[in-house]
């Protein structure tokens, strides 16, 4: 279903949202065996927002845009009285005590939180094989991984088990398991959606945005989250646009930029895939030019320097004196702290912590860290004058499809190459999507990216609704 379809069943009485909720519920809890999308599921809090849609039906009031929409959340992002476990035993049985202003939003505007999305540990992954609970199959090939780290609500919307979620995005962590799983993703630019109530993995960094199956779909849960938070001093002023309204299938005369450094080392399926998307935008009437990021070469090194001395900061509040699960063979302060982030932490974050720490530590801050961070500035640069040429940049999300489970779980560098289309935008801050595009002889699917100026998600979402409508 879709959210339009959700709402045309709704008003015109075919269905309750109750019922809606109950059958969604159901549906997931039996299907979640073959993925491990789900970590838990919310009933009665599902339930009581489905009733509430309900209420307002009744009365004839406007029940929201999401009405009565099953919608999963992933489980970085809080949720009051509802277990937020981060994908890792430190917080296996944390139970937050507020709502992050996202799934406030998501709630005021009808929707039916179904249940919380398995994830890479602390979001930080690029497989989602780093759950402390598993890792998350993918529903097109479950031999496959599903990408990272928002794999678990790909998964859940490519399943069919929710009609639209969230996801959180750092590196590439809804474009690119939105690509591997044939579903469109969404990372707004730094600041559009507030922050408050998402696990910090890389504060200068992390997104929350939308995943879902259609563009239109993700157009308006963008619009519902979107918007300035108090809560959040990153949150952004900007006004945000009806998304869904100005979609209207023209993009005739928008010039779209090409960067040589994102094709050149393609596979061989994909970037034909990446070449046909291409060819259906100048049909609609695009204007296409190659144009150079220079930048894009130091982008892993630059990403993963910053990236990881940020999550070392952050993640030192894990330390079982307050709020996380806490070990039982310690005699001392140092031991407690030693021993609780020795058995909780899982091998990718005490990999990121301890390369963080030494970027950060004297007489390496500045070779390092301070070196990355003009490193980014280059990178922004590179967005800057690129779009004084053209309105968007059109460029593949990962350099080959979904990867078979295990194959990378031992070379944390191949690992980390497979983000290096989407990092690039991220260090940025800049709107990007991913919309899929094509399949590759063996079913698997690629996705194609859109990125766009600073809080110009409008162009990005026309320009993929249009490349959508080709496809339908």
């Amino acid at each position: 279903m879709t959210i339009d379809s959700v709402r045309a069943a709704l008003l015109s009485r075919q269905a309750s949202a109750t019922e809606l909720a109950t059958d969604a519920l159901k549906f997931a809890e039996a299907e979640n065996p073959r993925t491990n999308a789900y970590l838990h599921f919310s009933p009665e809090r599902a339930l009581a927002a489905a009733k509430r849609v309900d209420e307002q039906l009744a009365r004839g009031e406007e029940p929201g845009p999401l009405a009565g929409v099953p919608i999963a959340v992933k489980d970085v992002i809080v949720t009051k009285g509802l277990r937020t476990t981060c994908g890792s035993r430190l917080l296996a049985h944390y139970i937050p005590p507020y709502d992050a202003t996202a799934v406030v939003r998501l709630e005021q505007a009808g929707g039916v939180l179904i249940g919380k999305t398995n994830c890479d540990e602390f979001a930080m992954g690029s497989s989602n094989e780093n759950s402390a609970f598993g890792p998350v199959l993918n529903p097109v090939d479950p031999t496959r991984v599903p990408g990272g780290t928002s794999g678990g609500s790909a998964a859940a919307v490519a399943q069919g088990t929710a009609v639209v979620a969230l996801g959180s995005d750092t590196g590439g962590s809804i474009r690119q398991p939105a690509s591997f799983c044939g579903v469109v993703g969404v990372c707004p630019t730094y600041g559009r959606v507030s922050r408050y109530g998402l696990t910090a993995h890389a504060s200068s960094l992390d997104h929350i945005g939308p995943l879902a199956r259609t563009v239109r779909d993700a157009a308006t849960l963008l619009g519902v989250i979107a918007g300035h938070d108090p809560c959040d001093s990153t949150s952004a002023a900007a006004p945000v646009p009806d998304y869904p309204a100005l979609l209207d299938g023209q993009v005739k005369g928008l010039k779209l930029g090409l960067p040589r450094e994102y094709l050149k080392d393609l596979t061989s399926e994909t970037g034909d895939l990446i070449s046909q998307g291409v060819e259906v935008f100048q049909r609609l009437g695009c204007e296409v030019r190659e144009i150079s990021m220079p930048a894009t070469g130091y982008a892993i090194a630059c990403y993963y320097i910053i990236s990881t001395a940020e999550a070392s900061s952050n993640l030192a509040r894990f330390d079982g004196v307050r709020y996380t699960a806490r070990s039982a063979s310690s005699e001392t302060l140092a031991d407690l702290y030693r021993n609780t982030r020795g058995e909780g932490f899982g091998a990718e974050c005490k990999r990121r912590i301890m390369l963080g720490t030494y970027v950060l530590s004297h007489g390496y801050y500045d070779a390092y860290y301070v070196k990355a961070q003009k490193v980014r500035s280059l990178i922004a640069r590179d967005f800057a004058n690129a779009f004084q040429e053209v309105d968007a940049i059109v460029a593949p999300v990962s350099p080959f499809p979904a990867f078979k489970l295990g194959e990378k779980v031992d070379d944390p560098i191949a690992m980390y190459l497979s983000d290096i289309y989407t990092i690039t935008g991220s260090l940025a801050g800049i709107p990007c999507m991913s919309v899929p595009c094509g399949t590759t002889a063996a079913g698997l699917p690629v996705g194609m990216q859109i990125l766009t100026r600073h809080f110009d998600e409008t162009t990005m979402f026309r320009l993929a609704d249009a490349f959508e409508r080709t496809r339908s």
